[in-house]
């Protein structure tokens, strides 16, 4: 595959009756783009481009700041200060993705699903479909696992195939809202830079993304937000669609959404038809949860979150115990959403340096808007709370196995065995 880094700027203009140039894989579009080149109609996100998905692969780990101390932070400058703060603020609205327990879970799946995918270029390969509701980090989730595997295919393999072409093991599809099967293959020409998105039917678009596909030697095609696919279009349709991409591309596809099954993805007509069921027995749904905290286990994980975002915040007065001792108040506030959690605490560390505060309780949390979800669920939650007598923390760090009871070791001494019976009478 040719450079991503060649340009066309020392190509002479065609003329109005010059046959359209075959498009270079792997070449970028010009800065200004020609009269009726429309871009797909999809996110402006980079993950959707080639360069800005490598961009996100290959960056470093984003330095934490320093904490200072409340004395640290008065002798600064007034600039020094303002500078500190900028990258503290910058720093809480990125933070590192934490590896919870269900980005754990779901990640084992994905190595498996995906690992298993080693079918020839006849078969058809079984595609994956994770699910839940908005704001708990599915997308987030996906996308850690995909850049590990972006890193370790080009590990494995070399950044270039066998052909020269440059190897793109994950091509990554973010949809909008109403998007067409069109739009769709429009946008994974987009993706790889193609420089055929002008003019083309869906069919058309399809075949050049394939090409793209074969000789960019992806593995992994994830489609983002597919309950954005255009309502109007029929279930049939959109099987039909992904049905293809699964028999024709050799790839494996992450489809990641809410509510995928009325959505039409499993199904492919009515009963009657004869059909239903082979999208479903082809797609493997992974459901992705929420923190839940009505169960010790439960609890823990909880527990585990709130010490992790706690090791990531500076703030001069942090201190271990400082979200862990608001543990009811943030779980019914954010109603157990990763999503509704993080605004909620990149917010308030925002108020807290804005404010000199430097640390997060609750007089603090009080003044932080919530975003509608959270607000609606948040007095039936607190409820549950109080009139249960419940609590989100759990009773033990660690709790021990029933029955098991610590080793004793035969005493040394005279004075070891009087020490331990001092900590540990003996039992009858």
């Amino acid at each position: 595959m040719t450079s991503t880094t060649r340009t066309r700027s020392k190509t002479p203009r065609a003329s109005a009756t010059a046959p359209e140039p075959i498009p270079v894989i792997g070449t970028t579009t010009p800065r200004r783009a020609p009269r009726g080149l429309r871009t797909a109609p999809l996110d402006n996100l980079t993950l959707s481009r080639k360069e800005g998905f490598r961009a996100a692969v290959d960056a470093p780990p984003r330095p934490q700041p320093e904490r200072l101390s409340n004395g640290q932070l008065q002798n600064l400058t007034e600039a020094a200060r303002r500078e500190y703060n900028r990258r503290r603020n910058v720093w809480h609205a990125n933070l590192p993705t934490i590896k919870t327990t269900p980005l754990l879970e779901l990640h084992e799946q994905l190595e498996d699903l995906v690992g298993s995918n080693q079918h020839d270029g006849d078969k058809a390969k079984g595609a994956i479909a994770v699910e839940g509701p908005a704001g708990i980090g599915k997308s987030v989730a996906v996308m850690d696992f995909a850049k590990a595997f972006h890193r370790q295919t080009i590990a494995d393999l070399g950044e270039f195939t066998e052909a020269g072409h440059e190897r793109w093991p994950v091509c990554r599809v973010g949809l909008n809202g109403d998007t067409t099967i069109k739009d769709f293959n429009r946008a994974l020409l987009s993706f790889y830079a193609h420089a055929g998105i002008g003019k083309g039917t869906a069919p058309e678009f399809a075949d050049r993304a394939l090409d793209c596909v074969i000789s960019c030697s992806t593995r992994l095609l994830i489609v983002d937000d597919v309950h954005f696919l255009k309502q109007r279009a029929t279930s049939i349709q959109i099987s039909n669609q992904f049905k293809y991409i699964a028999n024709e591309f050799p790839l494996t596809i992450l489809f990641v959404g809410i509510d995928l099954k009325s959505r039409g993805l499993y199904s492919d007509g009515t009963p009657a038809a004869g059909i239903l069921g082979q999208s479903a027995r082809r797609i493997t749904p992974l459901a992705f949860r929420f923190f839940s905290v009505y169960d010790e286990a439960h609890r823990r994980e909880w527990r585990q979150l709130l010490l992790r975002l706690e090791q990531q915040i500076v703030l001069a007065g942090n201190h271990r115990g400082m979200l862990v001792d608001l543990s009811d108040h943030l779980w019914a506030r954010s109603s157990g959403h990763i999503g509704s959690l993080t605004a909620l605490i990149t917010r308030a560390c925002h108020r807290a340096i804005r404010t000199g505060r430097e640390c997060i309780d609750l007089t603090l949390l009080q003044h932080i808007p919530l975003d509608v979800a959270a607000a609606a669920e948040l007095p039936g939650l607190r409820a549950q709370l109080e009139h249960a007598h419940r609590s989100t923390r759990p009773r033990r760090d660690h709790p021990r196995t029933p029955g098991r009871q610590p080793k004793a070791r035969p005493p040394h001494s005279q004075t070891d065995a009087k020490q331990r019976a001092i900590a540990s009478p003996a039992t009858s």
